[in-house]
């Protein structure tokens, strides 16, 4: 018996390094990063706030702004791809990500000035703008307060305050965290961002183990620096508080811009490009198959795809 248990011992090794190989690319998942070679900057708004920005690549400028649970992070692959042939820029949202923990300015028409400010700072004076989750609201914000700066947009699985049919999607209750915040707020998901996070990316994606644990804990650390999540909640109070209402304003007129609209198949699919005919001239919808709300954690090529054919393509003014 004693001789063969090494044999044992070694075919034991050998399943467990043969299990460990199987499982590796899932643990050795690389976090999302900023794309290699962009360069990054603190801009100062006029409040007093800073703005974290990365750019690189050259050509015409586009601004790719993300939402909740993500940081400008979020677009490494799509980055990559556009800065072959445009000058790519992409902030950390107030108060968010490695920008400053402003006190105020978190409603969309607010922050629409900072990426203004951004641009301005950056020497760009037109841009495409693509948007993602909160990043769609401030995008829309942004070409609906300087439609005349934006040469396309690109708006992605988020519905836009008080654009229709806002007043139905409101109602699910799974938008419960659009009116959770305060002191209490805060002190209960202290030391717990990690579960509150953990909430978003299960509830709304379609799959959520592709949610990978790299790029789980690179988020859950940095919405766990001081005063994060107060601002994370400010993002969404700030939608009923003022969103709505200046969106009331800003929609009287529709954006000439061409639009594209992005859902994902298994969360809002279609009715992001239904919400966007009643806020734009010239859209054009489209669905990320495989995928619930995290397009580009979820199905990156497909949405990568997406975003570069629009933005690369000609300026062509489709129907609405």
């Amino acid at each position: 018996m004693r001789t063969r248990l090494p044999l044992y011992g070694g075919l034991l090794a050998a399943a467990l390094i043969a299990l460990f190989a199987l499982s590796a690319p899932l643990a050795q998942a690389a976090a999302p990063a900023p794309v290699p070679g962009f360069a990054t900057r603190n801009v100062p708004m006029p409040d007093g706030a800073t703005i974290f920005v990365r750019s690189g690549g050259s050509g015409p400028a586009v601004v790719l702004i993300h939402g909740f649970g993500d940081t400008g992070d979020m677009w490494g692959p799509l980055a990559a791809r556009l800065a072959k042939t445009h000058t790519v820029i992409v902030p950390d949202l107030r108060g968010m990500g490695q920008s400053s923990r402003a006190a105020a300015g978190y409603a969309k028409k607010a922050q629409a000035q900072d990426i203004r400010t951004v641009l301005t700072a950056l020497g760009q004076d037109r841009a495409a703008v693509v948007g993602h989750d909160i990043g769609t609201m401030v995008a829309y914000a942004y070409a609906a307060s300087y439609p005349d700066k934006v040469d396309k947009l690109v708006v992605m699985d988020a519905p836009v305050p008080g654009i229709a049919p806002w007043d139905s999607i409101v109602r699910n209750p799974k938008l419960w965290h659009f009116n959770f915040s305060g002191v209490d707020a805060e002190r209960l998901v202290a030391g717990r961002e990690r579960i509150y996070l953990d909430r978003f990316w299960n509830d709304f994606a379609g799959e959520p183990r592709k949610i990978d644990e790299a790029t789980r804990s690179h988020y859950a650390q940095l919405y766990a620096q001081p005063g994060a999540m107060r601002a994370a909640f400010a993002q969404f109070t700030a939608i009923g508080a003022q969103d709505v209402a200046d969106n009331a304003t800003l929609g009287r007129n529709k954006l000439p811009m061409p639009v594209l609209a992005i859902g994902g198949e298994q969360s809002f699919g279609t009715t992001v490009a239904d919400i966007m005919r009643n806020a734009a001239t010239n859209v054009t919808g489209a669905v990320v198959p495989n995928a619930g709300h995290w397009l580009m954690e979820e199905n990156p090529d497909a949405t990568v795809r997406l975003v570069t054919t629009f933005l690369d393509g000609p300026n062509r003014q489709a129907r609405n």
